[in-house]
């Protein structure tokens, strides 16, 4: 069982997961927009993990007899300047999660919740991919600037990205398929 504030604590950041699908899906309509596939791809890909990652912090705090309560989510941006600043806010965004992640973390020990502790191991191997993923595209970017001929290649390799839920399904990555 959960103690009420683990269980607040949980229920925020199933939240914040849930608005950084929605900040991912913003992000992929607006490079749908560009008619830059690859990276829309990309955000969907992102906005499909940040989905499964709300998701696995629902069916926790459901699981541990704690109420599932959903918080307020704003509207995200729809407009992010060039690619480089787009995934420069990406990866300030997943440093954000990283933190968040940690401050659980820290809460979990103090409270001695083994089990939320245990389920939290696997968000700060998450992290760690993630970050490295996001660095990845944000170095690139930076090196070719705004090279069109560049940012093309990019985007053709980013549209390669897929995703396995971790449900034992693939899920369709293409945006625009259901």
């Amino acid at each position: 069982m959960l103690s009420k504030k683990m269980a607040k604590a949980l229920n925020e950041h199933m939240t914040y997961e849930f608005a950084s699908w929605y900040h991912y899906a913003a992000m992929m309509a607006y490079f749908e927009d560009m008619g830059m596939m690859g990276f829309a791809n990309w955000m969907h890909v992102q906005a499909q993990e940040e989905m499964a990652h709300a998701m696995k912090f629902y069916r926790f705090i459901s699981d541990s007899d704690a109420r599932v309560e959903f918080g307020t989510i704003q509207k995200p941006k729809q407009d992010y300047g060039t690619v480089l600043e787009a995934f420069e806010e990406v990866l300030k965004h997943e440093q954000s999660v990283t933190k968040r992640i940690h401050a659980l973390t820290d809460l979990a020990i103090e409270e001695r919740d083994h089990a939320t502790h245990q389920f939290l191991q696997w968000f700060i191997a998450e992290q760690v991919e993630e970050e490295a993923s996001v660095g990845e595209v944000v170095a690139q970017v930076r090196f070719v600037k705004e090279n069109a001929s560049a940012l093309f290649m990019i985007d053709r390799e980013l549209a390669k990205r897929s995703i396995e839920a971790g449900l034992g399904v693939t899920i369709s990555t293409s945006p625009g398929e259901g």
